[in-house]
């Protein structure tokens, strides 16, 4: 967060409605003289804003005098001060004004509670809040969706009323994931949008530059606080000819995930280029997109076409296609001879069809090489469940491909020998299919369509199939398949890849069939191969919109209540945590050293845990439950240093936090990977953590930690891991002159009573410092806006 009101504004600070009015007023004069352009049919007064992103590019570029490529178009034409800013990838931190803010049902309640401690009136732009995470997939998608609403009425009717007063947006239970929802309503090139969610990026199917952050990072944009970004790096993948036969989409980002591993988008956009672009449908730019988020990317973008115009049209905002279509050079596009600071190839016309896991989704392997490689490497071959849906695959043309696939296998007669569920994005698509008859191919084969949800895709899957620790595989065309994430058994193997591939698969039962080369048997005993899946990009008869689900803001909710019972066991008010005591951390003990990859779900599990993400002290008793111990390769059970009794890490933490006893966590390599849940860093302060000193984190990871007053760490020499021992004391020296760019030291008491020294980097800038003094971000704004 950057503490820096723009001055226009700092005098009305305290009457966001008013900011708002004036920004939106300001918009209307810079449209080409034409009528304005709404963002969305749901916000009619706030407008498209191109001509002012034009102007303040025009800053840059004569600033910059080079060419630049469209990640920093889109970006750099937000800038808070483009005459001062400064701009250096990889270097400097940028200060933006985001163009809305969406979140989902898990995130959004820390979010909006944060938000009312801040004491602010209204959300100073655009914001929605979308029920999508809290819905667990038990038997099929009416009776699930009703037993969520029922368990989840208290947290709903939170999101509802908050959103009432503080005027955002709410997406009902059932209208869909949040990302999908963002693309059929809110996304449009050019845009700069915040999600409280790491696969935000989906948005980027559309020609916006949409990046997943923590909850706090949503409080200072609907605070209209400018919002900070280290100035990312930009890697372009050229893409050359066309996707034919069994390949799709999701195998561009399979094979990229491949080349790039889990770490190697760390601090960059990744931007996608070339002939190639135009023969993927928009709804395959974002599933290309979306999945960026599991190699670290800080977001995913292609450059505005045909093929996103054809989608405006098609979800009703052709009035956006046509204004993108004046723009499209000048901000739409890369400049010919922008550099890229690293570029990839793929040739379309060669790349096959992938399935990446397991346990990771950079683990790539040609579907041709998957029943080879299964068999020498003992994971199972038999198909326990096919997948298809979630944020990632869920469109018309997914469905639609998927579809085809299971036509084909009904024809002869055959129906899936794996169980197989089928999630809807939207209530649109799910409306869609079902009248155009996708929905009903699909079950007719054995499929059962769940509710408009994450569901198991975020381990909110009641799965009865097989026991807890039973070895099976699971096949999904979902986006991430760490260790127990979709079912909690760390024994299940879970790969991703196309929703075309994960039917087919399910029809065989098996991971060794390449549905390229391979034949099922029919019902009367013949065999036969399956065809190219095929399958319309937009439906010919338009979306079927389905149930009206959202509820707008009224226009002024300043009489609204919004209610949280001290009793309640799933939402509980924040108290500001304690501010920096001035004096260097001494004699920590360390709670826990890790050991090999550690997850966002391993620090904060969610599945049955998403109940709590409104209530901090009950969800703070998932921390670290599912990180491996070094000291005895054991999940959950590490050694009490105080009482040397041996524990689970949340009570041992709780018994430091008791005792006055400051402790740390040791970590390994891209520390938090994976979710954007801020989660995972107001648990170790709030348990009373200081720091966690790692080789290396994943960006949004450490920005949430610096967020909540933690000191995120890493080793100046990667190897001084191995010298830290579960039982050593540590202190961190040199927190008097805390300065950015200047390494911390670190002193290592060991058991032994021996001494050593090692060195600790940051990424603290100024402003992240004034947060950790304070004792988080969200003290630093209280503190300015006093002032």
């Amino acid at each position: 967060m950057a503490y820096i009101l723009r001055s226009a504004y700092k005098k009305a600070f305290q009457n966001v409605c008013i900011q708002t009015q004036v920004r939106q007023l300001h918009a209307t004069k810079f449209l080409c003289g034409s009528q304005p352009v709404a963002k969305s049919r749901f916000e009619e007064d706030s407008y498209i804003e191109y001509d002012r992103q034009v102007e303040t590019l025009k800053v840059v570029k004569d600033r910059l005098q080079r060419p630049l490529t469209l990640s920093e178009k889109v970006l750099y034409s937000h800038l808070s001060d483009p005459h001062n800013q400064e701009i250096e990838r990889g270097t400097s931190y940028l200060l933006l004004h985001p163009d809305r803010v969406a979140m989902q049902d898990a995130t959004a309640q820390m979010a909006m509670l944060q938000f009312i401690s801040s004491g602010l009136p209204k959300v100073a732009v655009p914001s929605t809040m979308h029920c999508d995470h809290l819905i667990e997939a038990q038997v099929g998608g009416d009776k699930d969706l009703a037993r969520a609403k029922d368990l989840n009425k208290e947290v709903y009717d939170f999101l509802s009323s908050s959103g009432a007063k503080y005027g955002a947006g709410f997406w009902k239970p059932g209208s869909g994931i949040i990302h999908q929802i963002v693309l059929e309503n809110y996304a449009y090139p050019g845009l700069l949008l915040i999600g409280t969610d790491s696969h935000t990026p989906n948005g980027g199917g559309l020609g916006g530059l949409c990046i997943g952050v923590g909850g706090a990072d949503a409080v200072d944009v609907m605070a209209d606080l400018p919002w900070e970004l280290k100035c990312p790096q930009v890697i372009g993948v050229y893409l050359s000819g066309k996707l034919s036969g069994w390949t799709s989409p999701k195998d561009v980002i399979l094979k990229v995930a491949d080349i790039l591993t889990v770490a190697g988008g760390t601090g960059a956009i990744v931007e996608y280029f070339g002939p190639g672009v135009d023969h993927i449908s928009c709804t395959g730019m974002g599933t290309i997109c979306n999945m960026g988020a599991e190699i670290g990317a800080t977001t995913s973008i292609f450059p505005y076409n045909k093929r996103m115009a054809s989608y405006l049209h098609a979800t009703n905002r052709g009035e956006i296609a046509n204004l993108a279509d004046q723009f499209q050079d000048v901000l739409l596009s890369a400049d010919q001879g922008c550099h890229y600071d690293r570029v990839i190839e793929i040739n379309l016309d060669t790349l096959e069809p992938h399935i990446n896991g397991p346990f990771t989704p950079d683990l790539a392997h040609p579907v041709s090489q998957i029943g080879k490689r299964a068999k020498k490497y003992g994971w199972p071959e038999e198909i326990k469940v096919g997948l298809i849906g979630s944020c990632t695959n869920s469109s018309y043309e997914d469905m639609s491909r998927a579809a085809s696939v299971a036509q084909q296998a009904l024809d002869k007669g055959v129906k899936a020998k794996s169980s197989f569920t089928i999630t809807p994005g939207s209530e649109q698509i799910r409306a869609t299919i079902a009248r155009d008859g996708q929905a009903k191919v699909l079950e007719q084969i054995g499929g059962v369509v769940l509710a408009n949800a994450c569901g198991p895709c975020i381990g909110q899957w009641d799965r009865k199939d097989v026991k807890m620790g039973e070895k099976n595989t699971i096949v999904s065309s979902y986006n991430r398949n760490f260790t127990g994430r979709n079912d909690a058994n760390p024994a299940t193997h879970a790969f991703v890849t196309s929703p075309e591939i994960v039917t087919a698969m399910t029809l065989a039962g098996t991971l060794n069939f390449n549905p390229e080369t391979d034949e099922l048997t029919a019902a009367d005993g013949s065999k036969f191969k399956l065809k190219c899946p095929f399958g319309d990009e937009l439906p010919s008869k338009g979306f079927d919109p389905g149930e009206d689900t959202y509820q707008a803001p009224p226009s002024d909710g300043k009489d609204r209540q919004v209610d949280v019972s001290p009793e309640s066991q799933r939402l509980q008010l924040l108290s500001p945590f304690s501010r920096w005591n001035g004096q260097d951390i001494s004699d920590m003990v360390v709670l826990i050293k890790a050991q090999g990859k550690c997850t966002t779900d391993h620090i904060s599990a969610a599945g049955p845990w998403l109940k709590y993400r409104g209530h901090l002290d009950n969800i703070s008793n998932n921390f670290l439950i599912g990180a491996t111990n070094v000291e005895n390769g054991e999940r959950n059970k590490v050694k009490n240093q105080l009482s040397s009794e041996w524990g689970p890490v949340p009570d041992t933490a709780r018994f430091y936090k008791n005792n006055g006893q400051p402790w740390c966590v040791v970590g390994d390599s891209n520390y938090g990977e994976g979710s954007s849940r801020e989660h995972a860093a107001l648990e170790p302060r709030h348990l009373g953590g200081a720091a966690v000193i790692v080789r290396s984190f994943a960006r949004i990871h450490e920005t949430n930690l610096k967020k909540q007053g933690m000191l995120p760490l890493t080793f100046s020499d990667p190897d001084d891991y191995d010298k830290i021992k579960p039982d050593d004391r540590l202190s961190i020296l040199g927190l008097q002159d805390f300065t950015p760019g200047k390494p911390l030291s670190c002193q290592i008491k060991h058991s032994d009573g021996k001494t050593e020294t090692i060195s600790l980097n940051h990424s603290f800038n100024q402003q992240q410092i004034e947060w950790f003094k304070a004792g988080s971000s969200l003290n630093r704004m209280k503190e300015l806006i006093t002032k």
